[in-house]
């Protein structure tokens, strides 16, 4: 995980928000549909287009057939097995083009989440840093202990629960890209606070678990340690017309690129 989210990231690092982050409606319009065209492609080349076609013309087929026998229960019901029987062969078409877009385009929207669907947290907020321990690890959650950089201040003492969650309020009293440190057993791990300043790309969340795929923001936690998650909450970033938040991105994304798709697709000769 760690391998990968370093290599995304330092790829659309580069790549992305080059006029800044302020014209986020660039990304999010361009990338999609770079998504597209990079689908139709694929599905030229992989998928079986004459058979895809050919399915697309005999579920149309027994459409008509239920049609044209509506007063024939026995017709009707024979018709709509061979649909369903149809659309599997259908669906089988499309499954190697998917599998083989299944890591690119989760790649590209994961990047556009992070850097877009959050906006850093205003000077003098209050936000909840959480911390969860391993439940196998043998550390006490009364023994983890919070250094915290200039600039930042413990609104309240930390709550620490029976079953390892720790939650510590933070205050944001200068902006900057701060580096807390968590001291857990014989670890020093940090986890960043973005407070104030132009939109940029905002840690989130540091994990272990698969998810750390999702939050690029920074290094996953590393394995073996006594720490599963430590996260902080981020106000929804304000993208004008387009919505916000990680579902507002995600369904920019996959509407923006299916429209792109379907509108490309004749000049691509491409069969969906």
């Amino acid at each position: 995980m760690a391998t990968w989210n370093a290599l995304t990231s330092a790829i659309f690092d580069a790549l992305l928000a080059p006029f800044g982050h302020d014209p986020a409606w660039f990304d999010l319009l361009l990338w999609p549909v770079l998504a597209g065209v990079l689908a139709l492609l694929v599905y030229k080349r992989l998928s079986n287009q004459k058979g895809i076609q050919r399915a697309k013309n005999r579920i149309a087929g027994h459409l008509y057939e239920i049609r044209l026998f509506r007063h024939d229960p026995l017709a009707v019901l024979a018709s709509t097995g061979k649909i369903f029987f149809r659309n599997g062969i259908y669906v089988g078409h499309n499954l190697i083009p998917l599998a083989v877009l299944l890591v690119p385009m989760l790649a590209i929207l994961v990047q556009l989440e992070a850097h877009y669907a959050f906006a850093p947290v205003p000077v003098g907020s209050v936000e909840l840093l959480s911390l969860r321990l391993d439940p196998q690890a043998d550390v006490a959650p009364r023994t983890v202990r919070l250094e915290l950089p200039p600039g930042v201040a413990l609104d309240a003492p930390p709550v620490r629960t029976a079953d390892g969650e720790i939650f510590w309020r933070l205050r944001a009293e200068t902006a900057g890209d701060h580096v807390l440190a968590l001291h857990v057993g014989d670890e020093t791990l940090t986890k960043g606070w973005a407070v104030g300043g132009a939109a940029r790309k905002v840690p989130v969340k540091r994990t272990r678990t698969w998810d750390a795929l999702l939050y690029p923001g920074e290094p996953p936690l590393p394995e073996g340690s006594a720490v599963e998650t430590i996260a902080l909450r981020y106000p929804e970033r304000d993208l004008g017309l387009l919505p916000g938040g990680e579902v507002g991105i995600l369904a920019t994304f996959f509407g923006v690129s299916l429209l792109a798709g379907f509108a490309l697709k004749g000049r691509f000769g491409v069969t969906l």
